[in-house]
C-alpha cells in the first residue's frame, strides 16, 4: 500500500467504512443472517474499510465481522479495531443482558479498562482470536476519557506506538466523542489517525477548533464516524422523535437540522446525501463511517455517496451561515 506518514492513504481506505457496532446488537438484537447480509452488502457496494471494537457487544461484533472477512482475500480490505477495554469473565453473571451498555448480548463479560503496554497487547491478541485473523490494520485507543484518561494517554499511546514500531499493526490513533481529548492524544501521542464521532458533521463542527488545526500540524488524517449524529440527519425530513447523541433532540438542534433539510430539498439533494459527503471536502477527513445493521441501508447510503451535489449548495449552505464559510486547510504534514 502507499503511505502517508508511514501507513494507509485516502485511496486505500475509500470515502465510505463500515461502522460496526450494530452488527454487535446495539440497541437490539440482530440475527445471524442480518449481520452477515449486511456485510455482504457493504462489499458488493464497494466499501473495503471495516471497524469494530470489543465493546460493540461484548465481542460479537468482532465475531461476526471475522467470519465474513476470512472469506475475502486479506490485501483487499482493511481492518481496524479497537483497545483499552479488556473483556473478562462476569463472576455476578445471572442470566442478564448488557444493556445497561447498549448492547443486546448476554452480560457473562465485562469490560475493564486497561491502557497498558501489557493490557493493550493482550487486547488485540483477543481480538485477533475473536476475528480469526492473524493482523489487523489500525488500532485504536478506545474512549480513554470514560475511565481514566490520564493513564490512558500516559501508557496507551506509547504501547499503541510501539506497536507500529514493531510492524504488528500498520497505523495507530484514538477513537473518542471529545474534540478535547482527541487534541490531546493528537499532540502527546504519535498518531496516524483520529476517529471523531458526531463533532466534524453538517450539523456542527466543533472539531474545527483545535483538534482539525492540531491534525494539520502534525500529520494526523480524520476518521470521521456517526456523521448522521445519531440518526438526525438520516431522514429528508429530521422529526421531533429523532435521536440525537443517542438521546432526545434539543429543540435547537431540531431547528437547525430542518433549515439544513430545506436548503438541501431547494437544490434537490436528500440531506442523509449532503451529511456523507460534506466531511469528505476537508483535506484532512480520510474517510466517513456509518455503521447500520439493514442491508437496504447499506445499499442506500453507498448510492447517496456517489450522488451528484452541487458546489452551489455548499455555497448557499455557507451563505445562510449553516456551515463555515470555506477556508484553506492545507494538506497534512507527511511523517
Amino acid at each position: 500500500m502507499a503511505a502517508i506518514g508511514g501507513g494507509i492513504v485516502t485511496a486505500d481506505i475509500g470515502p465510505l467504512g463500515f461502522g460496526g457496532a450494530s452488527i454487535g446488537n446495539l440497541y437490539r438484537a440482530v440475527p445471524d443472517e442480518r449481520a452477515s447480509e449486511t456485510l455482504h452488502a457493504a462489499w458488493d457496494a464497494g466499501i473495503r474499510y471495516f471497524d469494530t471494537a470489543p465493546h460493540y457487544g461484548l465481542g460479537l461484533s468482532e465475531r461476526r465481522l471475522g467470519a465474513f472477512l476470512r472469506e475475502k482475500p486479506r490485501d483487499e480490505y482493511v481492518l481496524s479495531t479497537k483497545v483499552g477495554r479488556l473483556l473478562v469473565p462476569n463472576a455476578d453473571h445471572d442470566g442478564g443482558r448488557d444493556l445497561a451498555n447498549g448492547f443486546d448480548v448476554p452480560d457473562d463479560l465485562v469490560r475493564r479498562f486497561d491502557p497498558s503496554a501489557s493490557g493493550i497487547r493482550r487486547s488485540l491478541e483477543d481480538s485477533l482470536e475473536r476475528l480469526g485473523l492473524d493482523r489487523i490494520d489500525i488500532l485504536y485507543l478506545h474512549d480513554p476519557d470514560a475511565y481514566d484518561l490520564e493513564w490512558g494517554l500516559r501508557e496507551g499511546l506509547p504501547a499503541l506506538a510501539a506497536l507500529r514500531d514493531e510492524g504488528v499493526v500498520t497505523q495507530i490513533g484514538v477513537g473518542v466523542n471529545d474534540p478535547a481529548v482527541a487534541t490531546r492524544a493528537v499532540r502527546e501521542g504519535d498518531l496516524d489517525l483520529v476517529m471523531i464521532a458526531g463533532r466534524y458533521t453538517l450539523l456542527e463542527q466543533p472539531a474545527l477548533v483545535d483538534l482539525f488545526p492540531a491534525c494539520a500540524e502534525r500529520g494526523v488524517r480524520i476518521v470521521d464516524a456517526a456523521v448522521f449524529n445519531s440518526g438526525l440527519l438520516a431522514t429528508d425530513d429530521p422529526g421531533a422523535d429523532a435521536h440525537y447523541d443517542y438521546g432526545a433532540v434539543p429543540d435547537a438542534t431540531l431547528a437547525r437540522a430542518r433549515l439544513l433539510a430545506d436548503c438541501c430539498r431547494e437544490f434537490g439533494v436528500e440531506l442523509p446525501a449532503a451529511a456523507l459527503r460534506y466531511p469528505l471536502r476537508h483535506p484532512l477527513v480520510a474517510t466517513v463511517v456509518v455503521g447500520t445493521s439493514r442491508p437496504e441501508a447499506v445499499v442506500e447510503n453507498a448510492r447517496r455517496m456517489a450522488a451528484d451535489i452541487p458546489e452551489s449548495l455548499w455555497a448557499e449552505l455557507e451563505a445562510r451561515g449553516l456551515i463555515p464559510a470555506s477556508e484553506p486547510q492545507g494538506e497534512p504534514a507527511s511523517g
